[in-house]
């Protein structure tokens, strides 16, 4: 193996991967301009010789320099030595400060003197016990016998941690203390996440919420739609709906169609809400003009739909709120503080002004919009209070009709980089980089998400509350959560800004400390976290995301043992097993090979379109001949003796039958299946050249389909048949 060189070691300092392995299993080098690219997105000099010089002596300084780590991530039952570091001869006292504001002394073991950067230390350790609540705690080192106070170079996150507003700070974080003391966050993290072993085996839908309409909708899914559609799985044996991320997008049209590229992740996207149903909006006349948009099963267009509702929204806004609703929301402004603020300030902002213009950096010109767009911020505040109550209510509605999980909500791997988050949190932001996936075998060119990441230094270091804020609004009215790539919380492969997707590097992150936390809100929370653990990935990864009690993902037409498909005893227990996924076309669809149709006429292919449809086939095959070897597809009947269902019928629901061979804990059913459907919902790869993400509920024969008639789909009780059955 070749010595590494000084900038692949400086890499490596950081986190950065010099290598990674392609789905073709051969390992390549990243080329040095991308690792440029890459650290200089991380803050760290490297256009230079010397640069490289001074920087690797400055992260191997790094660690010596500071008073205590950026932050401390434990398991609970584990006692764990921390890192610290003194001035010489100081006699330093290490406190817990508890989430309750409780205070515990913690033992200091001495290390030995060491020099950093000419200075003499003393390094020890201080050990944090075993026994500490789960929670978020402080970590408070106090220098006594030297006159000074820590370093600069504390570390640690003091700094972001001690001026977050209050309603970012962790619970339990006291305020900035004088400079003699040294503080970092301390989180304490289940061992495993237990939410999922109260499971008993369920299945249930999977669904686009915008695509499912009533005859009651405005044009698009709503909250309300999406309480019947749980209620009307449920009637079937449905434990759960997952769905699409609801994360909120641009604040007025144009807005983004995608959910997987939204402004933020924190926060709702109001063109879900049923205007008719907020309390004030009985007091005024509305007007729903899209009862024939609704049987429309063209191309959605979301724009005309929220413009409607914003309009209609403001005229509700305008009504006075009784005392009671008044105090509600009130409570709510508090409980979500300064981040509901800022997202309202940015909604408020882009109304007006463009992405990219100067004022936005202009911390003067932004401070006096606060005043000035004082009732615009109110009401997008307003706004997210109404989409918490209805997903409550939504949620309430599937567990009062019986499911076991109810609403599983869908977390995107990241957010647009124009958007609300990249914003308010980009000092936990990398700049000049996006994310995305190198070239696979569905995706011969890679994919670019258009995404900034997370710093992985800045975030720690600033005690992870911008991620813990996030997954407390997203888990508040859930029983499950899909984390979307869920391989992002080891890596990410970032793309330099202006680049090719295949040129790019893996970013390390620290797994232990996002999936601990991830387990931590999900486990007090109650909720199950299903993991999208697709891809390439590292070996280890889903023994390790199964050892802390996170669900996994299998996809039928992906499980093989070597080359062969997978039995479905062999399948994972630990798991939500689906026959496809919205990255592919409806089953339908994709037996009869229209997703390498699609991406053929979108050029998205590296080889022959024939080479390319003889491959799939034969793949194809070899499942569908397990499944034949397993599920007889003889002719089915319904229960009064009808006609026989098609030969494409017979095909899908033997597929869902195979899967419920499989000892998986959850069965997903895409409702596409579930119609007939044959659209794609989404082509990776692709922006404009597709209409992702825009495609309405149909059948098969091209109709729209509605939420009001699924209940009575002969389609629907016949996979359920087939699900049952096994």
């Amino acid at each position: 193996m070749a010595e590494l060189t000084a900038l692949q070691r400086l890499a490596r300092e950081h986190g950065v991967g010099t290598t990674f392995r392609g789905w073709d299993g051969a390992e390549q080098a990243v080329a040095p301009a991308t690792l440029v690219a890459v650290l200089t997105a991380l803050g760290v000099p490297c256009n230079t010789d010397d640069d490289v010089t001074v920087s690797l002596r400055a992260a191997e300084l790094a660690p010596l320099q500071r008073n205590l780590p950026p932050a401390v991530v434990v398991r609970q039952g584990d006692a764990t030595e921390v890192p610290v570091n003194v001035s010489a001869g100081a006699s330093p006292r290490v406190q817990i400060v508890l989430e309750d504001g409780s205070r515990r002394d913690v033992d200091v073991v001495p290390g030995g003197p060491h020099e950093a950067a000419g200075v003499p230390r003393d390094r020890l350790a201080a050990v944090v016990p075993a026994d500490l609540p789960l929670g978020w705690h402080t970590l408070e080192l106090t220098e006594a016998g030297t006159g000074r106070a820590p370093t600069e170079e504390s570390g640690a996150g003091n700094a972001a941690i001690d001026q977050a507003p209050i309603g970012q700070r962790p619970p339990g974080q006291p305020p900035a203390t004088p400079d003699s003391q040294a503080r970092c966050a301390l989180v304490v993290t289940p061992q495993r996440l237990t939410t999922a072993d109260r499971l008993h085996r369920t299945w249930g839908l999977m669904a686009q919420l915008y695509s499912v309409r009533s005859r009651s909708s405005w044009g698009i899914g709503d909250l309300d739609d999406l309480a019947v559609l749980a209620e009307t799985a449920a009637a079937k044996g449905a434990g759960f709906v997952l769905i699409n991320p609801l994360h909120a997008a641009q604040p007025k049209p144009p807005v983004e169609p995608s959910p997987y590229l939204p402004a933020t992740r924190r926060f709702v996207n109001p063109i879900y809400l049923r205007v008719e149903d907020v309390p004030e909006a009985r007091d005024i006349p509305l007007e729903n003009t899209f009862h024939d948009a609704n049987l429309d099963a063209g191309i959605l267009d979301r724009n005309p739909v929220y413009a409607a509702k914003l309009r209609a929204l403001e005229a509700v806004f305008a009504v006075p709120r009784p005392a009671e609703r008044q105090q509600q929301f009130d409570a709510f402004r508090v409980q979500e503080g300064e981040g509901l603020e800022r997202f309202a300030l940015w909604c408020a902002l882009a109304e007006s002004l463009p992405p990219g213009a100067p004022e936005w950096s202009d911390p003067e010109f932004i401070e006096s919009q606060r005043s000035a767009l004082k009732d615009r911020i109110e009401f997008h505040q307003w706004l997210q209070w109404l989409c918490d109550e209805q997903l409550e209510a939504a949620q309430r509605r599937a567990l009062d009709a019986g499911m076991n999980l109810g609403i599983v909500h869908d977390l995107a791997v990241g957010v647009h980089p124009a958007g609300a988050d990249a914003w308010a949190l980009q000092d936990v932001l990398a700049a000049g980089i996006s994310v995305g996936a190198p070239p696979d075998m569905f995706n011969q060119q890679g994919q670019n998400w258009s995404q900034p990441p997370w710093h992985p230094e800045r975030l720690a270091e600033s005690g992870y509350a911008a991620y813990r804020d996030m997954l407390r609004t997203i888990l508040r009215h859930a029983g499950g959560i899909r984390v979307d790539h869920i391989l992002g919380l080891f890596r990410l492969w970032w793309i330099p800004v202006g680049g090719p997707p295949g040129e790019g590097a893996y970013v390390y992150y620290d797994h232990e400390a996002l999936i601990g936390i991830l387990a931590l809100e999900a486990e007090r929370a109650g909720v199950v976290v299903i993991g999208e653990d697709l891809g390439v990935f590292e070996p280890g990864v889903q023994d390790y995301l199964a050892e802390r009690g996170i669900l996994g993902t299998s996809i039928l037409w992906f499980e093989y043992d070597g080359a062969t498909p997978r039995p479905p005893e062999s399948y994972r227990r630990s798991c939500l097993t689906s026959v496809t996924t919205h990255d592919l076309p409806p089953t339908a669809g994709y037996l009869a090979g229209e997703h390498v149709n699609l991406r053929e006429s979108l050029g998205l292919l590296n080889r022959p379109v024939e080479e390319e449809r003889t491959l799939d086939r034969a793949a194809q095959e070899s499942v569908l001949s397990l499944v034949r070897s397993r599920v007889p597809v003889a002719s089915q009947h319904d229960d009064d003796g009808g006609a026989a269902t098609s030969g494409e019928q017979r095909t899908i629901d033997a597929l869902h039958a195979f899967i419920a061979q499989t000892p998986s804990v959850l069965l997903g059913v895409a409702l596409t299946d579930v119609v007939g459907e044959r659209r794609t919902q989404n082509q990776p790869g692709t922006a404009d050249e597709y209409p992702n993400w825009r495609i309405p509920l149909a059948g098969p024969d091209g109709e729209a389909i509605l939420l009001d008639d699924l209940a009575a789909n002969e389609r629907f009780d016949s996979l359920v048949r087939a699900l049952r059955e096994r």
